[in-house]
């Protein structure tokens, strides 16, 4: 995957909920590496700082040393697909966050992303596969419907949205579309958490 990140910050950018509530005040991006949101600090005004959390800075699952409801919101872009627990990542990151703060998620559509294959044939590191709402989900695929259900005690979904921007179905299945630069094949979710 190339660049996911700034590919959404320039669909973003055109967005004003992204301006005015999701990215307001103090973040972290978790696993930004080297694309991370702080770089878009200056084109959402009321993003005032965003912390890059990547492999130096510890496991991203657990978020050790982050405080508890010390954020205003927490992003993370293509990165749960990698964890071993995307739930117990999920429940940290809502955890770091304040009340009525936001947890914003990209994740790679399995259905445009992997297209039924199973590993990844584009990154061996996938440990999960997530789709929006499959009915017979296997061992390695997440339901994001039935999965972000399960945090309702504590979040509510405010978005959540499939992208297929600029996927070419004609291409053969063993294309990996999101090196085109253009391709967005993504599932996005925000949650605030209550």
């Amino acid at each position: 995957m190339a660049n996911e990140q700034s590919k959404a910050a320039k669909r973003r950018y055109y967005d004003g909920a992204y301006h005015l509530r999701y990215f307001a005040g103090h973040g972290l991006d978790v696993g930004g590496g080297n694309d991370p949101l702080g770089n878009y600090c200056k084109h959402f005004a009321r993003m005032l700082s965003c912390r890059n959390w990547d492999l130096k800075d510890g496991d991203a699952q657990l978020l050790i040393g982050v405080e508890d409801q010390s954020l205003d919101f927490v992003h993370s872009s293509h990165c749960l697909e990698h964890l071993r627990q995307p739930d117990a990542a999920l429940e940290n990151w809502l955890r770091v966050v304040k009340s009525g703060g936001f947890v914003i998620v990209t994740i790679p559509a399995e259905s445009l992303y992997e297209r039924g294959h199973w590993p990844s044939r584009f990154n061996a590191d996938h440990k999960w596969a997530f789709a929006m709402n499959k009915p017979h989900a296997k061992a390695h695929e997440i339901n994001v419907v039935t999965f972000l259900d399960s945090f309702s005690r504590a979040a509510e979904v405010e978005r959540l949205i499939f992208h297929r921007d600029f996927f070419d179905d004609s291409l053969p299945v063993a294309t990996d579309q999101t090196w085109t630069g253009n391709a967005e094949c993504a599932i996005e979710f925000v949650l605030r958490k209550r």
